[in-house]
């Protein structure tokens, strides 16, 4: 387990591999960490896995400050990041900073957004006023309607130039990690190999440092808007939906209580 922004230095120095999971509430972080994961994140794709929602953009500031402190309440060994959600970052370095210090002092350790170079001034911002940020580039589900869906990036030559700028750029701001989402494994691996801050995939192969998934994905909750790259360790949605069906029927026939 390494909860601090060192120890995942240190891992990446030396080459060792690191896990993440989203977790949305304190049960699911009490798991995690009972399962000996690295990290936590408490991703605005909550918007979608607890609120239904078909993207990520109607998730609220109050939101993540609210399931960040449930989350931060049940680790204690892991590392704990949060999203800054749509609309309470882009506006000024300003805004992101009150953004980022009402997540951090819910429980986060660092606040993840979502840009490239184009958000470079903001991180510098944050990363001198003592706010650790994690970069988000590749898919970014806060684009998602400008972009036109949930499609993989940098698939031309072109495109993949501008991620490795991108990545540069959030590095020599200050970012003390990176996310890449749904991009080319080599790639991936090339940009993981000119950073000296960790990168950390999602559907970028397994050249990266760290990897992170969804829980409802990992534990088979929500079969039916999964990613193709996740994969599933798990029937959850049959083992779950079988034992609460036996839970009525023996309510129905009186066997329960006994």
């Amino acid at each position: 387990m390494s909860r601090t922004l060192g120890a995942w230095d240190k891992a990446k120095r030396e080459g060792r591999k690191l896990s993440m999971i989203t977790a949305y509430d304190f049960t699911a972080a009490r798991l995690a960490e009972a399962a000996g994961m690295d990290a936590v994140l408490i991703g605005d794709s909550l918007g979608m896995m607890v609120g239904g929602e078909a993207d990520t953009l109607s998730v609220s500031l109050d939101q993540m400050e609210y399931h960040t402190r449930i989350v931060a309440k049940a680790v204690s060994k892991l590392l704990v990041m949060a999203d800054l959600p749509f609309a309470s970052f882009e506006k000024s370095p300003a805004q992101a900073f009150a953004t980022a210090t009402r997540l951090l002092k819910a429980g986060a350790q660092i606040v993840k957004l979502e840009g490239g170079a184009v958000m470079a001034e903001t991180v510098f911002f944050l990363s001198q006023r003592a706010v650790p940020v994690c970069g988000h580039i590749g898919l970014t589900p806060q684009h998602v309607r400008q972009i036109g869906g949930f499609k993989r990036q940098g698939k031309t030559p072109e495109a993949a130039v501008k991620l490795m700028e991108d990545a540069l750029a959030l590095q020599d701001a200050g970012a003390r990690m990176l996310l890449m989402e749904a991009i080319p494994s080599d790639l991936a691996a090339e940009i993981t190999a000119r950073l000296s801050i960790p990168t950390i995939g999602i559907g970028a192969g397994p050249g990266t440092d760290a990897q992170v998934l969804v829980f409802h994905d990992v534990l088979g909750l929500n079969p039916d808007r999964a990613p193709p790259f996740a994969k599933k360790y798990l029937d959850g949605a049959s083992l779950l939906t079988e034992a609460l069906a036996t839970y009525a029927r023996e309510v129905r026939d009186g066997s329960f209580p006994a």
